[in-house]
């Protein structure tokens, strides 16, 4: 006890003892470490920044490891294959918060940075579209508007079908498949962009059908009318399970109005979106 209590009180000049004033930097990095180990990481990243000691404790590999995907192995072999170095945790994590492109750049995955859940987006040049050959119908638009920097707008059609898939190694947990949509789209005006929606019709006659399937026989549908104008909306076709780790899981999805009975135009796709079910709030607040 003597020993311990000598760390804590200091002898002054005229014999009297006073707390000693213990700093940040006097903590040991593995105690600082153990604390890093409950905080999310972008409270992780701020703290590092307040002394040497709390940045080196942040790179601690037992506290990233338990922050990435059990599969992360996996994300690593298949899509950073141009990675020469060893990594250590920490610089793995951080690589995998920036998008990683695969399938000629028209798929992307990343983690999220506060839970570390693997999001998914993919282009609306991925997706097999009825009529994108014929300009009447359909023509694809350079736009800084979506990360892929090009959307897909129905001019007009009788017959609407979007369909696309993906093969991808998820790690366990539930996931939630959107696609971002809107009506109308942007056109440039003098000195700014503006809201177009002259040739936006026929959504509000009958619902588009969503549509997705997994290998598994995982099945779900939805309908709805498209309603607001000039906005992106992120719109939810279904949910998921992934139980195995190291088992690729494969997903079909679509966009159908098949009713030849009118012709709906001024439709603008995005792209789809795969992410943890408990981080849909966040894309949403996004828009």
């Amino acid at each position: 006890m003597g020993a311990n209590s000598s760390l804590l009180s200091q002898d002054s000049s005229d014999g009297s003892t006073h707390p000693a004033k213990l700093k940040l930097g006097d903590i040991p990095e593995s105690c600082v470490a153990l604390v890093l180990l409950y905080l999310d990481p972008p409270d992780i990243c701020k703290l590092a920044r307040l002394n040497r000691a709390f940045r080196a404790a942040s790179s601690a590999d037992f506290i990233w490891d338990a922050k990435l995907p059990p599969n992360y192995h996996h994300l690593i072999d298949e899509h950073l294959t141009n990675t020469s170095t060893k990594l250590g945790k920490h610089e793995i994590y951080a690589r995998l918060t920036r998008p990683v492109r695969f399938e000629s750049g028209n798929k992307e995955f990343w983690l999220d940075k506060r839970t570390g859940g693997v999001c998914l987006s993919i282009s609306s040049k991925a997706f097999n579209i009825t009529g994108i050959d014929d300009r009447r119908y359909w023509n694809f638009i350079p736009t800084d508007e979506s990360r892929f920097h090009t959307i897909a707008y129905l001019q007009q059609i009788w017959w609407l079908e979007v369909e696309g898939e993906v093969d991808f190694r998820f790690p366990p947990g539930t996931y939630s498949l959107l696609f971002k949509l809107r009506l109308g789209k942007y056109t440039k005006r003098p000195g700014r962009w503006a809201s177009n929606n002259e040739g936006v019709h026929g959504w509000d006659i009958k619902p588009v059908q969503f549509q997705l399937t997994a290998a598994d026989g995982q099945h779900a549908v939805s309908k709805c009318f498209l309603e607001n104008m000039g906005c992106w909306e992120y719109h939810h076709v279904g949910d998921f399970v992934v139980d195995d780790e190291n088992a690729s899981t494969k997903i079909k999805f679509s966009l159908t109005q098949i009713d030849c009975t009118h012709t709906k135009g001024g439709l603008s796709v995005d792209s789809v979106l795969i992410c943890p079910s408990n981080l849909v709030k966040d894309f949403r607040a996004l828009l």
